[in-house]
Parts: structure tokens; C-alpha cells; sequence
């Protein structure tokens, strides 16, 4: 029994006009979008046509028009789910919107379920009897039998065209527009689901970049060079194409002016110990000759440094 399937298994691939196909047929409905089905009555039916008795259909509402009406039915829906041990996350918040990409997927998951369950076929269900229990259940039926057969008599209304005797050839004319009309439809509807993929991964890149920039933002790390270069790429515009190679060339000088500096550094600990202690010893063989001599000259020197005008000798 599929609970939790994968984004490549092959229920996500059926088609819209398929699963309108399975919801109109399995209940006796006539909806003519998947999104219509998002206020969670069709959801609700559909588990209790795979589950026969599990859903408490007195508390289905099949006329919910507002947010609030439509989270009631996706709690019972979640009830049924905990009662069967379901673990599929329910998105309300995305599916009352009644977008047309999450309602699908949606769908697309509900008919892989039930097609587990019930092998496809729901025998011995009458939808629109256990629909009666509902609130508007009565309703929807009424709306679906008064649309099913004006589909098939679209040509009930030639008798008012005999009013006008030029009218037959615009009436001919007609169904080869309500043709393109649907093919503009379906256009539509797939450019809204290509929009509605796009914005979320828009979203999922944006969010990226702001926990990038608030890391960059911590005291820790805010005052490395790198830091500095990450931060010119992300505040760049989308007309400056040289900033990538504005940010190689700060990396590159950094990288440079360390190693100058590592070099100096080796060259000072890579002299000889013998020039080490020849400083030593000179320095050492100076005091010692400082200490030699007699006191006169020790004055003279001091005469001389305070004739040439030296702040170090004051008298």
C-alpha cells in the first residue's frame, strides 16, 4: 500500500485530463479542473469510496467557499489519515489556494493510493447516495447531472437561429472557436503550472542566499578577506559581468601579499646560527668596551654630546 512515494515514481506523471477523468467517473462528478477539488469534500469522498465507512460524511461540507470551511473538511481528511495509519503530509495552506501545480500533485498521490487500495474499480459504491449526507452534497449532485447532459446536447440551441435567415453560417462557426478556446485553455493552465514551478524555485534559491548572508553577517567571520569577496559576488547587479573576475583578483592579491610575507619571515629564520652569535658577541664585545674607559674620556664623550645641542644632556 503506497503512504509515502517518491517525486520520479510514475503517479506523478499522469496527466490532468486522466485524473478528472478517475474523480468524475469514481463519484459521478463533472469537474472540469483539478483546483476545483480544493476545498477537500472530493478528497474526503474519494477516501471513503476506498475505505468504505471510515469517513464521517455528515461532517464533509461540499459547499465550503471560505479558507476556514475548507480546513474543516481537510481535518476530517486528517482524521482519516491518523485513523489508518497514513503518514502523507497534508500542504492545506497550499491547497485551499486552490493553485493548480499543488493540487495536482495532490490528486496525482490520492489516485496512486486509491488505485492500491482498491485495484482501481469501486464496486458497490454509490457516490451520490453517500454524498446525500452531506452539506451541499445534494447540491453538487443536481449541478453535475444539469451540466452532463448540456454537454452532450450542445446543439439544443439551433431552433433560435431561425429567427434570422443569415445566421446559420455563424452558428457553424461556433464550435470551431469553443475548440481553440479550450486549446488557449489548457495553454493557460500549463504556463500557470511552469509559473508556479518556477516560483518555487525561486524561492528555494533566495532562501539560500539569505543564510549565506547572514552568515557572513556574524562577528566571527564578518572581518576575513573572503568574507569581503563572498560579499561583493552576493550584492552584485545583474548587468556587472566582471565581478567574478573582480573577486578572483582580490583572492589573488591576498594570496600574493601572504606569500611575500611568509617568505620574509623564512628568510629572518633561515640565517645561520653563526651570524646569529657573530651579532651577539659584537654587541657583547661593545659594552664591555664602553665599561673600559677611563672616566675623562667618558666626560669628553659627554662634553661632545652636549656641545652638539642634545636634549639627553641637561645641566
Amino acid at each position: 500500500m503506497a503512504t509515502n512515494i517518491g517525486m520520479m515514481d510514475a503517479a506523478y506523471f499522469v496527466g490532468r485530463s486522466e485524473i478528472l477523468a478517475w474523480i468524475n467517473h469514481t463519484l459521478q462528478l463533472n469537474l472540469s479542473k483539478v483546483e476545483e477539488a480544493c476545498t477537500g469534500a472530493v478528497h474526503c469522498q474519494l477516501m471513503d469510496a476506498a475505505h468504505p465507512g471510515t469517513v464521517p460524511m455528515h461532517k464533509v461540507n461540499f459547499d465550503a467557499k471560505t479558507e476556514y470551511d475548507m480546513i474543516q473538511n481537510y481535518k476530517v481528511l486528517q482524521d482519516v489519515f491518523n485513523k489508518l495509519k497514513i503518514t502523507k503530509h497534508i500542504e492545506v495552506n497550499k491547497l485551499v489556494k486552490g493553485r493548480p501545480l499543488d493540487n495536482l500533485e495532490f490528486m496525482q498521490w490520492m489516485k496512486r493510493y486509491c488505485d492500491s487500495v482498491s485495484g482501481g474499480g469501486h464496486q458497490n459504491y454509490n457516490p451520490q447516495e453517500r454524498r446525500e449526507a452531506c452539506k451541499g452534497g445534494k447540491d453538487m449532485t443536481k449541478k453535475s447531472a444539469q451540466s452532463q447532459p448540456t454537454r452532450g446536447t450542445t446543439s439544443a440551441p439551433k431552433p433560435h437561429t431561425t429567427r434570422r435567415a443569415d445566421a446559420p453560417s455563424v452558428k457553424n462557426s461556433k464550435p470551431s472557436s469553443t475548440i481553440d478556446t479550450s486549446e488557449y485553455d489548457q495553454q493557460i493552465t500549463e504556463l500557470k503550472l511552469t509559473m508556479d514551478s518556477l516560483e518555487k524555485e525561486r524561492d528555494f534559491y533566495f532562501a539560500k542566499l539569505r543564510d549565506v548572508e547572514l552568515l557572513c553577517q556574524l562577528p566571527a567571520v564578518s572581518n576575513l578577506p573572503v568574507i569581503d569577496v563572498i560579499k561583493k559576488i552576493l550584492y552584485a547587479a545583474e548587468e556587472d559581468a566582471s565581478i567574478m573576475a573582480e573577486a578572483q583578483a582580490m583572492i589573488l592579491n591576498r594570496e600574493k601579499h601572504e606569500v611575500g610575507s611568509g617568505q620574509t619571515v623564512e628568510e629572518d629564520q633561515s640565517k645561520p646560527d653563526s651570524q646569529k652569535r657573530k651579532a651577539i658577541v659584537s654587541a657583547e664585545v661593545d659594552a664591555a668596551a664602553n665599561t673600559a674607559l677611563s672616566p675623562r674620556l667618558r666626560v669628553s664623550d659627554a662634553s661632545d654630546v652636549h656641545s652638539n645641542g642634545s636634549p639627553l644632556m641637561t645641566y
